[in-house]
């Protein structure tokens, strides 16, 4: 294990070198290979990892591929802000800008809270608001003083609510990193049909860089939804996040 650290750490620090010296595509290489040394590859330690392939990859003008990874770090380390910045830069340079017309203000607004923190911050931020709650109950039923009493009460109630709040974002980012639904258009234009079949009615056309979602597999088909759009590609024409 303490030969693998060295290995991993020799291999960033030269991969560094490599984007300093501006040869990209070897820093992308060495970055890869990194990920590809370990079985640990989403571990939140390696957000900076796929922050610089995204760099990488962006300096080569592979925008699809530097939006994976940026979008990948952001998976791991919600708080990185240079990969979000960088992100929201290279998703202006692809050709599509597809919004979504269903989507409510308020459902944006609770899926940018939940992808505010990690599921491990969230889950710890839900335990130590239970702990709290515990805490306050224990004060409003032993507890003699009026004043103290009803602190504790609304103090523990508005605990244990933004407690239940953290653990249900700490499991709905466990489904989705599970479930890993959203993937990114990799090939350079891609049409989407109306049925899991080279024959099927072309409905409409994608290009490298966008973010989807996959609802559904089929052999190597998969249903996939972009803004109020659904159809099917094969799935080797997108990399899940």
């Amino acid at each position: 294990m303490k030969l693998l650290l060295i290995l991993l750490t020799s291999l960033f620090s030269q991969a560094n070198t490599y984007y300093a010296e501006g040869n990209y595509a070897e820093a992308a290489a060495q970055y890869e290979q990194i990920i590809a040394s370990t079985s640990d590859e989403m571990s939140s330690d390696y957000a900076i990892v796929y922050y610089n392939l995204g760099n990488a990859y962006f300096k080569q003008g592979e925008l699809a591929q530097s939006i994976l990874a940026y979008e990948r770090a952001l998976r791991l380390q919600p708080s990185l802000k240079d990969a979000k910045h960088n992100l929201q830069f290279a998703q202006s340079r692809i050709v599509d800008n597809i919004e979504d017309t269903h989507s409510f203000f308020l459902s944006n607004w609770l899926k940018a809270v939940r992808n505010a923190l990690s599921e491990r911050t969230w889950v710890m931020l839900s335990i130590s608001l239970f702990l709290l709650t515990l805490v306050g109950f224990f004060f409003f039923a032993f507890s003699r003083t009026i004043w103290l009493r009803k602190t504790a009460f609304y103090t523990s109630l508005v605990a244990l609510l933004i407690s239940v709040g953290a653990c249900a974002n700490a499991g709905s980012l466990h489904q989705r990193d599970t479930e890993r639904a959203e993937a990114i258009i990799t090939q350079g234009i891609v049409n989407a049909k109306a049925s899991p079949d080279r024959s099927g009615t072309e409905l409409f056309t994608i290009h490298e860089g966008t973010k989807v979602k996959i609802t559904e597999t089929i052999g190597e088909w998969c249903c996939i939804e972009v803004g109020n759009n659904i159809g099917w590609m094969q799935l080797t024409h997108l990399e899940r996040i």
